[in-house]
């Protein structure tokens, strides 16, 4: 599978005050209609309540987000999670049994819905092939079986809660699988040195949205259990839209015309750790691996 990055990554933090900022929107009323104009009918009535009530409900969200000292951008910082099923699958899927039946339900697939927009995922034909047999030899091929990198965007929803610490130049995202981690360039876009499996990441903000453009990825990761991937010209945009101060709306847009048809893209919540003390823990699941990856290699092993 090639070689992975390991390591990890400090930061030095700029202290971020947390403000709250109200945006209210005042709607004019009057009990007559200027000079030359017509009576507003009922349904322009309405429109014009609805837009002000909609602008309003935009405004007090605004006001929700706590925001950075230094730009006045969202204040990411936090302990993140995803709560889904993604993992296992990012398309709608029932629930399954798992490939040991000595572990009975503990190893069952959990039901989920689909992250996908529109349901489906565009595979090429000779893709689709490819992701079948990643199917079937799954519990060998997945890089998570091996505890190898998770990759982008599949770092975002696995099973286990990773953290965002920003400072002016750069925000620093680290994952407690496998003790992942990337740096997210906020200055002037750079390239990669070399393919790697977190790739390469270098971001912006789009009004109060943190929109991340990873390349350079190794093409070695899987996008899920169920074999789900992309290759090293794997293009990935992330959108990390704060909706309040515990909410992250994620969108991921995953470009490969070597595998898929076009551009599609995933979607789905983050939800903050509030829970007192809350981080990030070890996870360091290369020792879970090594008898199987290793194992073989012991003297006087079973061949």
């Amino acid at each position: 599978m090639g070689m992975r990055f390991r390591g990890f990554a400090t930061a030095v933090i700029a202290s971020a005050a947390v403000g709250a900022v109200f945006s209210w929107a005042a709607i004019r009323t009057s009990g007559q209609v200027p000079a030359g104009q017509a009576p507003a009918g009922r349904g322009a009535g309405q429109g014009a309540g609805r837009g002000a009530g909609q602008a309003a409900g935009r405004g007090a969200a605004a006001g929700r987000i706590p925001r950075n000292a230094w730009d006045n951008h969202p204040n990411l910082n936090g302990v993140w999670q995803a709560l889904n099923t993604a993992n296992w699958d990012l398309q709608d899927h029932g629930a399954a049994p798992g490939q040991f039946y000595q572990l009975g339900a503990l190893g069952a697939v959990p039901p989920g819905q689909t992250v996908v927009e529109g349901g489906d995922i565009p595979y090429l034909p000779a893709a689709a092939e490819q992701k079948r047999k990643n199917y079937v030899n799954r519990l060998t091929d997945d890089p998570e079986v091996k505890c190898y990198l998770p990759g982008i965007p599949r770092a975002t929803y696995v099973p286990y809660p990773f953290q965002i610490v920003q400072s002016p130049k750069n925000i620093l995202m680290a994952y407690e699988y496998a003790s992942a981690n990337r740096v997210v360039n906020m200055e002037k876009p750079t390239e990669a040195p070399v393919d790697s499996w977190m790739g390469w990441s270098n971001g912006k903000w789009e009004g109060d949205t943190l929109v991340v453009d990873v390349k350079s990825l190794n093409g070695h990761a899987w996008l899920d259990r169920v074999g789900d991937y992309t290759t090293d010209n794997a293009h990935i945009v992330e959108r990390f839209t704060m909706t309040d101060a515990d909410h992250i709306n994620y969108e991921a847009t995953i470009e490969d015309n070597k595998v898929f048809s076009r551009p599609w893209k995933i979607s789905m919540p983050l939800y903050k750790r509030v829970e007192k003390n809350a981080q990030l823990l070890e996870f360091k699941c290369v020792e879970f691996a090594e008898e199987m990856l290793y194992g073989h290699l012991r003297k006087g092993a079973v061949k």
